[in-house]
């Protein structure tokens, strides 16, 4: 999903509270692949651009509103409204006009959750890591400029309640996103990088590409990434690749600490070594 200008919701004046969205590390207007392609489906693409104008700060929408966002017309905004509301994947509130996703979209979740052998391979090894380290586990997979998380164990000690199975986050800020890059030809890393709005989220980012590509080949040679308060301020974490038979990266497994609970080069070594095991563990079955 491309990220666009959103006028005010209403979530505010209606009481409802408000928590920190999903953020995307792609630069806005960048067009999806294909679509220049005489097999694209414009209709496709219009339908799943009213889905995702839904967040957790546009819940309710009425019709305008979705249509604004979605960048259509009215009269193309209701047409869809009205498909996806028969379909049963929006719902249409009865006093207010105003529409709302439907639960009936937790099955595409559910479906890749369930179908995916990555997650299914992975999970006993991060309920492992989970129990070893009393920390917040996580695997995460690159879509884009993004990671995205697919499975989260999480510990009373987590720091950053809000994200969930489906969030993402920049790769080229984040431990997982590092590791990940850190696997990928050099060519692949360019070009992500290059369509990454590289924003400086704390005084620890490093945004400088040269930057990034250096600590990318000492990533690599070490075997493992490690960030400290690079996009949420006292969040650390380290990373290790899952690869496939041929050594491409298909996701990340990594231990997030609270700056409260770190001690420093101590646990990074120790932590480092679990999610290294972790990660060979799991890697090379796909």
């Amino acid at each position: 999903m491309q990220n666009r200008t959103r006028k005010p919701a209403d979530a505010a004046a209606a009481g409802r509270p408000e928590t920190i969205p999903s953020r995307s590390a792609a630069k806005a207007d960048i067009g999806p692949p294909g679509a220049s392609s005489t097999l694209f489906v414009n209709s496709v693409d219009k339908a799943m651009r009213v889905l995702t104008v839904f967040d957790d700060k546009h819940s309710r929408l009425s019709l305008s509103q979705i249509a604004a966002l979605a960048d259509l017309d009215l009269s193309a905004a209701q047409r869809f409204t009205f498909t996806l509301t028969a379909l049963r994947y929006l719902v249409k509130d009865p006093f207010t006009k105003t529409y709302s996703l439907s639960p009936r979209l937790l099955d595409f979740a559910f479906h890749y959750l369930a179908s995916n052998d990555l997650l299914n391979r992975a999970t006993p090894y991060l309920r492992q890591l989970s129990q070893e380290t009393e920390e917040t586990c996580n695997i995460t997979v690159l879509d884009g400029t993004d990671i995205v998380f697919t499975l989260r164990m999480v510990s009373p000690h987590v720091l950053t309640p809000h994200v969930i199975t489906g969030s993402r986050l920049p790769a080229y800020c984040t431990a997982p996103g590092l590791a990940i890059l850190s696997r990928l030809p050099e060519n692949h890393v360019r070009d992500i990088l290059e369509n990454s709005d590289l924003v400086q989220h704390t005084p620890h980012t490093v945004v400088d590409r040269r930057g990034i590509a250096k600590r990318l080949a000492a990533f690599r040679k070490q075997g493992y990434s490690h960030t400290e308060g690079e996009y949420y301020i006292g969040d650390i974490s380290t990373a290790a690749a899952i690869v496939d038979a041929h050594g491409h990266p298909v996701g990340a497994v990594n231990v997030a600490v609270s700056r409260t609970r770190w001690r420093g080069a101590k646990d990074e070594q120790r932590i480092a070594d679990l999610v290294i095991a972790a990660a060979a563990a799991i890697s090379g079955q796909f």
